[in-house]
């Protein structure tokens, strides 16, 4: 394969992630044909097929699985060079990828704005998922940094604390509940809860924290997003367990409650994870030492953090 070109690889790569040639031209912005040519050459120079079409759908073949994986290895020592040429220069240039999970996409790209603003001439990437896969991403080496609550223990990483995330009970203002002064953890156990999907942190901690009120909860309804839940509690549906730091705008205007409960808020901590081992650049060095210095300002100074005092 002495005559494939980084681009070849760089388009395979992108066909693989997605197992789809269109959805590969459109992140490209390449024409389908163009990908479909980029692919068969590469196939020519492997002199086997890279992928196969069973119905409608594409997969990978076993040399198409392994190619993807070199290629990937590859675009990450492409990406390492350029990070070591911007480190010559400085935190003038260089390019930063982020990933968040879904709950920290309320206050991340403010942080993020504030830190540019700083450092004009970077570049930076940021990309919203639920816990596994930003979880993924990281084991990848696909992003730089993760911001997050819980670090995850599958990987040997580095997380640093940099502010508060307290998780509250919530509900509609016309809720019989709304009103009580003092609530206690047990006065819920009969209430619907909409909770997240396995795996979130949010969940987590709202599991731990029954656990050690010693409540097991009558009724619950899972759900994929936080704006789901958050429109679901406005509607009556029930309550929910969830991070203030998304509430901003429904506390604001009086479409959603915080119930007075007992052990509530629960605070845990927003953290900024890396890859354990991962070098860190100037850029990357200059990105970490605002989050852990500048976080719990910027945080405070949200409408919507800090507002709320423990109950109980």
């Amino acid at each position: 394969m002495n005559h494939v070109t980084f681009r070849q690889l760089k388009v395979f790569e992108a066909v693989a992630r997605h197992l789809s040639f269109s959805r590969a031209a459109e992140e490209l912005h390449l024409t389908q044909p163009a990908v479909s040519m980029q692919v068969k050459s590469l196939e020519e120079e492997a002199g086997m097929p890279l992928t196969e079409q069973v119905g409608k759908k594409i997969f990978l073949t076993d040399a198409g699985a392994e190619l993807a994986r070199h290629a990937r290895l590859i675009a990450q020592q492409v990406a390492a060079a350029a990070a070591a040429l911007a480190a010559i220069r400085g935190v003038r240039g260089g390019h930063l990828s982020i990933g968040v999970v879904s709950t920290a996409k309320y206050f991340a790209p403010r942080l993020l704005a504030q830190f540019r603003a700083r450092h004009p001439g970077i570049e930076l990437t940021l990309a919203v998922h639920n816990r596994e896969e930003i979880v993924r991403l990281l084991a990848d080496n696909q992003i730089d940094f993760a911001i997050m609550g819980r670090a995850p223990q599958e990987l040997e990483t580095v997380a640093e604390a940099f502010a508060d995330n307290p998780l509250v009970i919530i509900a509609a203002p016309d809720h019989p509940l709304a009103k009580r002064r003092r609530i206690s953890a047990a006065d819920l156990a009969g209430e619907t809860f909409l909770i997240r999907e396995p795996g979130s942190g949010t969940r987590s901690a709202m599991e731990r924290y029954f656990a050690e009120q010693g409540v097991v909860l009558a009724h619950t309804f899972e759900m994929q997003s936080n704006e789901t839940i958050k429109q679901s509690v406005m509607a009556g549906m029930g309550l929910s367990f969830i991070s203030e730091n998304t509430l901003r705008l429904e506390l604001a205007v009086g479409h959603i409650v915080r119930l007075r409960v007992s052990g509530t808020p629960v605070v845990r901590q927003w953290n900024v994870v890396r890859r354990a081992g991962k070098q860190l650049l100037p850029l990357a060095d200059a990105f970490n030492q605002f989050l852990c210095k500048e976080g719990p300002r910027l945080m405070r100074a949200d409408p919507a953090a800090g507002l709320i005092g423990r109950a109980g």
